[in-house]
C-alpha cells in the first residue's frame, strides 16, 4: 500500500511517499481503509522531536533513539472497515468509522489498524462516523474535540458557570464553546478578527478580538479562564478569576480519554449540539 513515511527526525520535508506492507488487524483490532486523515499537531511535534526538555529522553526511547520507530504518522482518521479482528463483533467491513489512531498512528497511509475494544488515546479507538458528517469533517474530530470534553468536565462547567476561553477559534476551543455551552455555561470567547463571526456562531455569548482588546484589562470576573492554546500566561489568566475560581490550560494534565467519550461527541454531533469547524 502507499503511505506517507518519516525516516528522520526534522522539517515537514521529511515526509515522502513510499511504498509498505499493508497491515493486518490483530484479534482485537479493525483494519481501516482510510478516507480522510488530519495534520494534527502531535504529528507535527513527532516529526520534528519537539517535546518539552523533561520529556525528552522518555520520548526518544518510545520514538526512536537514532529514527523513527514508527515511519507512519496520524494521529487522526476517518474511512470504512476493511476487515476485522476475530474477537470484534461491534464493526464488520462496510462500516463507516472515525478513529483517534493513538500514538501508533497510521493515519497517513491507505490502511491502518486501531484497536477496537476499550479504546483509550495510547491504543487508540474508533466509533461509527457521525451520520452528518463527510469523512473529511470526521477525521477533524476526535483530538480536539475529546481534548476540550475533559477540560470541560475536568473544570466543571454548568448551568451558570462564566467562562472565558482563550484561542476560541482553534480546534480545541471551537469545541470547548460548544461543549460548554451544552452544560449550560455562559462563554465569552477570545479570537482574532478574522474568527469573530464563527466563534459567535458557535455559541459563544460575546466574543473578544484580542488584535483590538487587552483580554487582561477587561473588568469582568471569571468562573472559569481555559487557555485552548497554551499562550495565555497563567498569571495573567488568574487575574481574570472570581475567588475560588479555576484557571485551566489544555496542556494541563486530565484523565485519558476512552471510546465512550468519542461516543458521546458523536451523539452530541448527530444532535447538532456541536459542529465541526475546520
Amino acid at each position: 500500500m502507499k503511505a506517507v513515511i518519516y525516516e528522520r527526525y526534522g522539517p515537514p520535508e521529511v515526509l515522502h511517499l513510499a511504498e509498505v506492507e499493508k497491515p493486518t488487524p490483530n484479534d482485537d483490532e479493525v483494519l481501516i481503509k482510510n478516507y480522510a486523515t488530519t495534520v494534527h499537531v502531535g504529528d507535527t511535534r513527532m516529526r520534528g522531536f519537539r517535546v518539552p526538555r523533561l520529556y525528552w529522553l522518555p520520548m526518544r526511547i518510545f520514538l526512536g533513539l537514532t529514527k523513527p520507530k514508527r515511519q507512519i504518522l496520524g494521529m487522526e482518521t476517518a474511512g470504512v472497515i476493511e476487515s476485522v479482528g476475530k474477537n470484534i463483533t461491534e464493526f464488520k467491513k462496510g462500516d463507516e468509522v472515525f478513529a483517534l489512531t493513538g500514538f501508533e498512528c497510521g493515519g497517513y497511509a491507505e490502511y491502518s489498524t486501531v484497536s477496537a475494544i476499550d479504546g483509550d488515546e495510547k491504543k487508540g479507538m474508533v466509533v461509527g462516523k457521525p451520520s452528518n458528517l463527510s469523512f473529511e469533517e470526521a477525521a477533524a474530530v476526535p483530538a480536539g474535540a475529546l481534548t476540550a470534553l475533559l477540560h470541560m468536565q475536568k473544570v466543571k462547567v454548568t448551568t451558570g458557570t462564566t467562562i472565558l476561553i482563550y484561542g476560541a477559534s482553534g480546534s480545541v476551543g471551537s469545541y470547548a464553546v460548544q461543549i460548554a455551552k451544552y452544560y449550560g455555561g455562559t462563554v465569552t470567547g477570545v479570537c482574532s478578527t478574522q474568527n469573530l463571526k464563527l466563534v459567535k456562531s458557535i455559541g459563544a455569548d460575546e466574543v473578544i478580538d484580542y488584535t483590538k482588546e487587552d483580554v487582561t484589562k477587561l473588568d469582568k470576573k471569571f468562573d472559569v479562564v481555559f487557555d485552548a492554546v497554551f499562550k495565555f500566561p497563567r498569571s495573567q489568566g488568574k487575574a481574570l478569576l472570581k475567588d475560588q475560581g479555576l484557571f485551566d490550560s489544555s496542556h494541563a494534565k486530565i484523565p485519558t480519554p476512552t471510546t465512550k467519550d468519542l461516543i458521546f461527541l458523536k451523539d452530541l454531533i448527530e444532535k447538532k449540539k456541536a459542529q465541526t469547524c475546520h
